[in-house]
């Protein structure tokens, strides 16, 4: 048993052991992370605790197998974020996201003064709280890892005890982090009570503006009543109709279906399945007749309506236009879904691997159509490695470019965390104009995503549990929880007045649009409860992608700025 005994002894840094050790503060703490306190849990950041549990007790790995995961782990999380959030950063700054994501980066600049405006209160660089360590009490307060991991890499560049430095920001961040996610969802409750909102008459709201969403695309069916358009073929009829809309199926007076073609020509009594925006409704029932009941479903005939899934890489990019399916294949797409989004199916959208055609035709041509774009569940389930290694590997060079701005005695540097955030949102976002395969499965992305975080939580609370308890637990341990607090509140409360109070804002979309703000799942999961619908969701998605930017960027300025 004497191998055992060395195998798990504090002071045995072999392989096998830093394997051993890992293994343990991980599963134990994604273990502790599912148990729910008042309805609340932390999730997977217990395994830092976990690993700072063990730090303490005198487990160690070899300190350079201890960086690279650390700092692998974190590119692998970072750039799975970046891939996540890329193809809806640019959209999200579209209509109302403007609003919030402006809301949402004033949260994001107020977390940094305060942070900053703490630390000079209490003695600047003389007194108890060093720069670097606020801004680890900061992501704490924010639940930002991603920002803790760019803060510890931006030190590196600029001290010589970086690991000393960094393992401090890690000690505030961990005191910071538990009342962070409490504080936020305290604000959003104290939010409710100062504006004696009624979440009832919210959620009516919400429900009442989902009736004539202009996101989805709008199906309905008309009778062709309009004698000025009776004789014209569909192609004019795009002409004179400036709004996009895609006519699927038309029913002849016979009782005969057919999908039409740009040559067909529409008649007086017949009956149109027309596709388009809600907002275009009206114009429709102008310009063609009035909207009638039918159940198109139980139409007997050779047409039928199926779902294909694009798949092959020659037509990732491709403008569906190009592809000329009601000439080549009488086919219409009515259409695309898109990561869960329904999009119009227009000539100008491009394709991208894993969307899902809606098509309307004959059998035999939607197979044909189908053998043309792959349709193929198993290429999805596909690990597309190519993209990820070639996004990491571009990121790491974006990330050693060295910016210089005034009045910074050190260049600028994204690091290894803003590197390949910005690359990995490129080329999610613009990847299917060069033709790159930017596809990647939801359990995939969630699968790299979450691995990562766990190496970095771990080697973070490994690192930093041997002098954990003699720095946090007395009265300067103490300040940083009240800062951490300080920091988490003032701004979501501030922010939240804001938005209700001057733009009068769905009480659904603030807690929302705060959650995100934070990027912290548990405040979003407690939206949703009190919602019981998407409303939450979507706004978290809306200021998501370019707040983990902002905090990613915010902490690393901060450390360049001010830290001595």
């Amino acid at each position: 048993m004497n191998w055992l005994i060395e195998l798990l002894s504090p002071g045995n840094v072999s392989l096998a052991s830093a394997v051993m050790l890992y293994s343990f503060v991980i599963f134990a703490g994604i273990w502790l992370g599912k148990i729910k306190v008042f309805g609340i849990s932390l999730g997977v950041t217990l395994v830092l605790f976990v690993g700072i549990l063990m730090g303490h007790f005198g487990y160690m790995v070899d300190i350079n197998i201890m960086h690279f995961l650390r700092d692998f782990g974190l590119i692998l999380f970072i750039f799975s974020i970046g891939m996540q959030v890329g193809p809806g950063f640019f959209s999200s700054f579209k209509e109302g996201g403007v609003r919030m994501n402006m809301l949402a980066v004033s949260g994001v600049l107020l977390n940094a003064i305060i942070a900053v405006a703490i630390f000079y209160i209490q003695g600047g660089s003389e007194g108890l709280t060093s720069l670097p360590e606020m801004v680890g009490i900061m992501s704490g307060a924010v639940t930002n890892t991603p920002g803790l991991g760019a803060a510890q890499q931006t030190v590196l560049q600029i001290h010589e005890d970086a690991s000393v430095v960094s393992q401090d920001m890690s000690m505030g961040y961990a005191a910071a982090y538990p009342l962070g996610v409490v504080g936020i969802i305290l604000s959003l409750i104290l939010i409710k009570i100062f504006f004696r909102i009624d979440v009832k008459k919210e959620i009516n709201e919400v429900e009442d503006e989902t009736k004539d969403s202009l996101l989805a695309p709008h199906v309905l069916t008309l009778k062709v009543t309009n004698e000025l358009i009776a004789g014209l073929d569909i192609a004019k009829l795009h002409t004179l109709i400036s709004a996009n809309f895609v006519i699927s199926r038309i029913e002849k007076a016979g009782g005969n279906v057919i999908i039409p073609t740009s040559s067909d020509i529409l008649e007086m009594g017949d009956l149109v399945l027309l596709v388009c925006s809600a907002q275009d409704e009206e114009t429709f029932t102008r310009f063609i007749g009035p909207i009638v009941e039918k159940t198109w479903e139980m139409v007997q005939g050779p047409v039928v309506s199926r779902k294909i899934l694009v798949t092959k890489t020659d037509y990732n990019g491709v403008k569906l236009g190009s592809l000329r399916l009601r000439i080549g294949y009488k086919l219409n797409v009515t259409r695309i879904t898109r990561a869960g989004v329904d999009l119009l199916a227009t000539a100008n959208l491009r394709l991208q691997i894993g969307d899902s055609l809606t098509v309307v035709g004959k059998p035999a041509d939607i197979q044909r159509l189908g053998e043309r774009l792959g349709n193929s569940h198993k290429h999805l389930n596909e690990p597309n490695l190519f993209t990820m290694f070639i996004g990491i590997f571009l990121g790491i060079i974006v990330g050693c470019i060295p910016f210089f701005l005034p009045g910074m005695s050190v260049p600028m540097k994204l690091g290894l965390a803003g590197g390949p955030l910005v690359v990995a949102i490129l080329i999610s976002a613009y990847g299917t104009k060069v033709h790159l395969v930017t596809y990647t499965s939801s359990s995939a992305n969630l699968l790299l995503r979450e691995i990562g975080i766990c190496l970095f939580l771990a080697s973070v609370g490994i690192a930093a549990g041997k002098d954990f308890a003699a720095t946090v637990f007395n009265v300067r341990g103490a300040l940083w929880v009240v800062y951490g607090l300080i920091i988490t509140l003032i701004p979501l409360l501030v922010i939240g007045t804001v938005a209700r109070w001057r733009y009068k804002m769905n009480y659904l979309s603030i807690i929302g649009m705060l959650s995100g703000s934070y990027t912290d799942p548990p405040a979003l999961a407690y939206a949703n409860k009190v919602a019981n619908n998407d409303a939450p969701a979507v706004a978290y998605s809306t200021v998501y992608p370019l707040t983990m930017f902002m905090r990613v960027i915010v902490a690393q300025l901060l450390i360049l700025f001010f830290a001595p």
